[in-house]
């Protein structure tokens, strides 16, 4: 059940970021979706919502291999110094 929870937060970003391509490649092509009646605020609101997407996937990502102790030795001592950094 757990997993398929995860699977269910996961699919959510991507697909929100996809959308975000489709906003983009619509505003370069001068194509103007429902929503929006300028090309350049569609361009932005896609931009924001590809980066937003890549951004969670790539936290969770992230901090799964953390959790796991998957990470390189270099990320793993950066990680320590950021967190010892805060707890200062």
């Amino acid at each position: 059940m757990k997993k398929i929870i995860a699977l269910a937060i996961l699919v959510i970003p991507v697909f929100l970021a996809g959308l975000g391509i489709k906003y983009m490649r619509d505003s370069v092509f001068g194509i103007v979706n429902d929503p929006f009646t300028l090309t350049v605020v569609q361009f932005i609101v896609g931009l924001l919502l590809t980066a937003a997407g890549v951004w969670f996937i790539g936290g969770y990502i992230l901090h799964r291999e953390q959790r796991q102790k998957k990470m390189q030795a270099q990320f793993l001592e950066q990680a320590n110094k950021t967190e010892d950094e805060n707890r200062k």
